[in-house]
């Protein structure tokens, strides 16, 4: 952490790897819907901003959901991020539930690209967003961003990290990193396309076809050795194609008997979990805010102590990789 500075933490780095100890979690307020008019995307973008009440010189995460969320998902995350020095902004996609759109939508085919471009337009307009709550914006460090996501969203993530859309001729499609991005998270990010997806992920989903050896980003990988896919042939080890298709420097996180929730990652009193375990997700929040915090301020070693604690342990729930 640098000298003078506060992000509403009471010490810079803290051993996070399993039970260890934590700073107390901080006072948090959250505004939504933040709403800002894009045009041609046919309905607004509607946003989430969370942030601690006190600190200043706070980092900034951009967070993609999964299919079909919204701004109001995956609070065990965003929370615990919050209230440990972090502001989280949250937007709703055009996939969300809460939007309906049908499949017929002359949108639908594009989605992914749309995902891609409502998190540049959140950074383009980032000073709306930090105003809607009086007196953020000052205390914001804007040098310090991160993006996370979760399922198709963490392909979105990836796509601002680097990685690119490999087409049916197998040339890489366009480029859409944002150099504003320092660090991200994938978690359970799709692996490989092409003959690597299911018979009905290769029919409904041909974009479904990430190239990775350009996402040079600074990049934590999440994923659970349990997570049997209907989208691929390969089995759960396809998605860690993000790290190991990727050059360094990259981080893996492999979760055991992690399914594609994570324990539960993206609500409290979601029925959709299949492998409900909260310390996995206690394990996800914290190594994650590790990574970041050792990403943005490269001199806090949280992400070196958390791993080590991780692998220290008399009954790891996973184990950490770098390169």
């Amino acid at each position: 952490m640098e000298k003078g500075v506060s992000n509403g933490l009471e010490t810079p780095a803290m051993a996070l790897g399993g039970n260890g100890p934590l700073s107390a979690p901080a006072q948090v307020i959250s505004v939504s819907p933040v709403v800002l008019s894009v045009p041609g995307r046919g309905v607004d973008l509607q946003v989430r901003i969370s942030a601690p009440l006190a600190g200043t010189q706070l980092p900034i995460i951009v967070f993609a959901h999964g299919y079909g969320s919204s701004l109001d998902g995956y609070a065990p995350l965003v929370n615990f991020w919050t209230a440990h020095g972090f502001v989280v902004i949250q937007p709703t996609f055009l996939d969300s539930r809460t939007l309906g759109l049908s499949p017929e939508d002359p949108r639908t085919p594009s989605i992914w690209r749309f995902r891609v471009e409502d998190m540049k337009c959140i950074l383009d307009h980032l000073d709306i967003f930090l105003d809607a709550i009086p007196g953020l914006k000052g205390r914001v460090d804007q040098s310090r961003i991160a993006a996370v996501g979760h399922s198709f969203g963490a392909q979105t993530t990836g796509m601002l990290l680097g990685a690119r859309i490999i087409g049916p001729d197998g040339k890489l499609g366009e480029d859409m990193s944002d150099p504003r991005i320092k660090a991200g998270i994938l978690l359970c990010a799709a692996g490989r396309g092409g003959a690597d997806l299911s018979p009905f992920a290769a029919e409904h989903f041909p974009f479904m076809n990430p190239g990775y050896v350009e996402m040079t980003t600074p990049t934590l990988v999440v994923w659970g050795d349990k997570d049997d896919s209907f989208l691929t042939v390969r089995g759960p080890e396809w998605f860690t194609d993000a790290y190991t298709l990727s050059t360094g420097p990259k981080s893996l996180l492999t979760l055991f008997g992690g399914e594609h929730l994570l324990g539960g990652i993206s609500g409290y009193l979601v029925t959709e979990t299949s492998d409900e375990n909260p310390a996995r997700v206690a394990a996800v929040q914290r190594l994650t805010w590790a990574y970041l915090r050792s990403q943005l301020y490269p001199e806090d070693a949280a992400w070196s102590i958390a791993g080590a604690a991780l692998m220290e342990s008399a009954n790891p729930i996973g184990r950490v990789e770098d390169k």
